[in-house]
């Protein structure tokens, strides 16, 4: 069975996203050397969880209204709402609600400044 081991982030302006995944979800960003490519610390090394990087989107972005058409890595938080108040806030948009995944989490798609979903979920086992 295949994990997904790390993510990547496409963005038209990189430090716009830097600045917004870190007040977001408190990630870090740092530079690899003189590459335009930044690696993701987002979280412990001692807790479950995957770091990625972020790099220079090149060609077309993504098209506002289409269906989703890539991956979407989720992030566990621990407050939905107010991180849906946070992203918009910062700039972010709604691509799916706020919704019940009944018995297990609340789950939201949102948006970065640059178009790229993002799923949001917070663990409750009362959900729905």
């Amino acid at each position: 069975m295949a994990r997904v081991t790390h993510f990547e982030i496409h963005a038209s302006q990189p430090q716009v996203l830097i600045d917004f995944y870190s007040a977001l979800l408190g990630w870090t960003f740092s530079r690899m050397g003189a590459m335009d490519y930044w690696l993701i610390q987002t979280g412990p090394p001692d807790q479950p969880g995957i770091n990625g990087g972020l790099l220079p989107r090149r060609g077309a972005g993504p098209v506002q209204g289409q269906a989703v058409t890539s991956f979407i890595c989720t992030v566990q938080i621990e407050d939905l709402d107010a991180a849906l108040a946070k992203n918009a806030e910062l700039g972010g948009g709604l691509a799916l609600p706020k919704m019940a995944v009944p018995g297990l989490a609340w789950l939201a798609y949102v948006t970065d400044p640059d178009g790229n979903i993002l799923g949001l979920t917070q663990m409750d086992p009362t959900a729905g």
